[in-house]
């Protein structure tokens, strides 16, 4: 009785170590993540305010009860969402894909997948009674985009971290007083802090909006989520940070026309 007993215990055993064994193999496979549909049940990273973060949402409030719930932790910035990946407290981060590149193309321990989400445009934020001020920033940035010059802007930063892609000629006047813009610089590479000076894709191009217009460029960074409240509450005259145009923001705001456009990419650990 004794030997069988031995015997029972040493299968149990046996079997215990095979069924741990499956779900840590069940496990690892689960965190792997190739497409958007592998993000429900995950740790998803984003950064508040963003269109990222409304994306990310409907993992987390999944439409079915059978689909699993994901955990969204938000961020203040692109950067700490990234660098939380990179530490491993979440499994992805849902971000555009110009500061995605900026970020993969110098840490190779992170990939953007193929899969995106959709084509988004960029524009510059107006108070709703502002349309008058809109309507000559549309004007200017028309002048932009037929002279190059707002192509040259984009190009630059294609290759460049240091800014410089627009210089504004030492004789132009600014009478028209100065034009406070809210942004958040950190967003590389539409706006971000180098050499202790803002600079970056967006902040050349509403330097060359202020010229155009003769305007001296105030600009107030603060973190993403308030830049609308600040524009809707007339605390800065306008906004200019990676802004994507949605019916929600519509609700808020105005807009620009869009100068230029993006997409929503999921960024996760690099293949080994």
């Amino acid at each position: 009785m004794i030997k069988v007993q031995k015997s029972n215990s040493l299968i149990i055993f046996l079997i215990s170590l095979s069924i741990t064994a499956v779900l840590s193999g069940c496990g690892s496979k689960k965190e792997m993540i190739a497409s958007k549909d592998d993000l429900p049940g995950k740790r998803i990273g984003v950064q508040l305010g963003t269109t990222g973060e409304t994306y990310a949402e409907q993992y987390e409030r999944p439409f079915s009860s059978n689909t699993p719930v994901s955990q969204i932790e938000r961020y203040s910035n692109s950067g700490e969402a990234l660098l939380a990946l990179k530490q491993g407290n979440v499994d992805c981060v849902i971000i555009d894909e110009p500061p995605a590149k900026a970020y993969t193309s110098k840490n190779d321990d992170l990939m953007i997948l193929d899969d995106t989400f959709d084509v988004e445009e960029y524009a510059i934020a107006f108070s709703k009674d502002e349309t008058e001020l809109r309507d000559s920033v549309n004007e200017a940035l028309a002048r932009l985009k037929s002279s190059g010059t707002l192509d040259e802007i984009i190009d630059h930063y294609g290759e460049n971290d240091e800014g410089g892609g627009y210089t504004c000629d030492p004789d132009t006047e600014h009478p028209n007083g100065t034009l406070r813009v809210a942004t958040s610089a950190a967003f590389k590479p539409y706006e971000y802090y180098s050499n202790s000076r803002i600079v970056g894709i967006d902040i050349d191009i509403i330097n060359a909006i202020c010229d155009d217009l003769g305007y001296e460029l105030e600009l107030m960074d603060m973190d993403f989520d308030s830049i609308l409240d600040v524009v809707k509450y007339k605390k800065a005259d306008c906004a200019i940070s990676g802004i994507t145009v949605t019916k929600e923001r519509k609700e808020q705001v105005i807009f620009s026309n869009s100068y230029t456009t993006a997409k929503q990419v999921i960024v996760v650990p690099a293949e080994k």
